[in-house]
């Protein structure tokens, strides 16, 4: 129960539920009330270290330390705050790694987009975070600790959480479904303001759901499948994982997914200037997900640097989103936040180990 990174022969308690934080109280000779204290410091006070928690006696603390306990919370590196009052953080690991975590504010709610692994293997053509390849997946403390740091920069409480930022969540599915029970749980986020974001990775989404019922009881959370093509050809060419993952195997496996939890499955399309934001494309669309309890959120492109995709005219985004409705499928297009400041998925990232090279 009581997790660590070997390389680091750290015991992180951020990540820990109550009972756990209890149980780790009494194996260390102490009653379990401590665990509860532990608790309520590091979900609702937000400490980064040990001796913030005076409630603790000194010698605990000092004890705890010198056993190799740590908070678990991670150092930030970097902050940008676009005109739109989007915030985001470039956060180091204890190995000395970079991760991303937006904060999207608006009037009644503010939206987190954390990241589940350090880059990403997929090597999505448009993705900032796909051209510097996979470092490691994410531990629950560090995928939690995004949520903490964005909350503390914004103070304020988040009401939704995404994971959309770097990474695929389903390589790293376990860290990322114990880290949604303590979202839940522990944060208080209820499931259904939790999204997780995937490609589709052919023999984990087919489990996604049963695994899911597995740990955390109930599976309320979002699936959003990033689909940005309506015909296999295409989508092999934004997306070279798609070549082992065909249309009709994926749609197969969100039905699965869809029959075994009664959730919607959300799809996520990047409309990509004069490539896949044709009107024949959105008749396809229609086609491909018609009669699917599903949802698609269209997502007008950021463009990044060394990547020749462009932001889509508005006519044709416009254009795109009506040929959908006019199809009667459910549709929405999502607001581009943070323009200003990179806010794309892996460019502070990238920013940061340019000039630091």
């Amino acid at each position: 129960m009581i997790t660590s990174l070997d390389q680091d022969k750290k015991i992180f308690l951020l990540g820990l539920s109550i009972a756990q934080l209890e149980e780790f109280a009494t194996h260390y000779g102490e009653p379990s009330f401590r665990g509860r204290q532990l608790h309520d410091w590091l979900y609702k006070k937000g400490v980064k270290t040990l001796d913030e928690i005076t409630v603790l006696p000194k010698s605990l603390r000092i004890d705890l330390k010198q056993k190799g306990v740590c908070v678990g919370r991670l150092k930030e590196v970097r902050r940008s705050l676009s005109r739109d009052g989007t915030i985001k953080l470039l956060l180091q690991t204890f190995d000395g790694e970079n991760i991303e975590a937006v904060g999207i504010p608006t009037s009644n709610r503010l939206t987190i987009c954390i990241s589940s692994q350090i880059g990403c293997p997929m090597q999505c053509e448009f993705c900032a975070t796909g051209k510097g390849g996979l470092q490691r997946s994410l531990e629950v403390n560090e995928i939690v600790d995004q949520i903490l740091s964005v909350r503390a920069a914004l103070n304020r409480a988040p009401s939704n959480v995404v994971f959309m930022g770097m990474g695929e969540p389903l390589l790293n599915v376990e860290a990322v479904l114990d880290s949604i029970n303590c979202l839940n749980k522990d944060l208080k986020i209820g499931q259904r303001r939790i999204t997780v974001s995937t490609v589709g990775v052919v023999n984990t989404l087919p489990q996604l759901a049963e695994l899911a019922l597995e740990r955390l009881g109930s599976v309320q959370f979002t699936l959003a499948l990033s689909l940005h093509a309506p015909t296999q050809e295409l989508r092999e060419t934004l997306i070279p994982s798609a070549k082992a993952y065909p249309l009709h195997s994926l749609l197969a496996d969100c039905r699965h997914y869809l029959e075994v939890t009664g959730r919607r499955v959300s799809f996520e399309y990047i409309l990509l200037g004069k490539l896949n934001d044709h009107i024949e494309h959105a008749e396809q669309l229609a086609d491909l997900v018609g009669g699917f309890q599903s949802h698609v959120n269209l997502i007008a492109y950021n463009p990044i640097e060394d990547v020749d995709f462009k932001r889509p005219a508005t006519n044709r985004i416009r254009a795109f989103k009506s040929v959908l409705e006019r199809r009667g499928v459910a549709v929405s297009l999502r607001a581009s936040r943070g323009l200003d400041q990179d806010a794309a998925c892996g460019q502070l990232r990238r920013q940061h180990q340019i000039m630091n090279d």
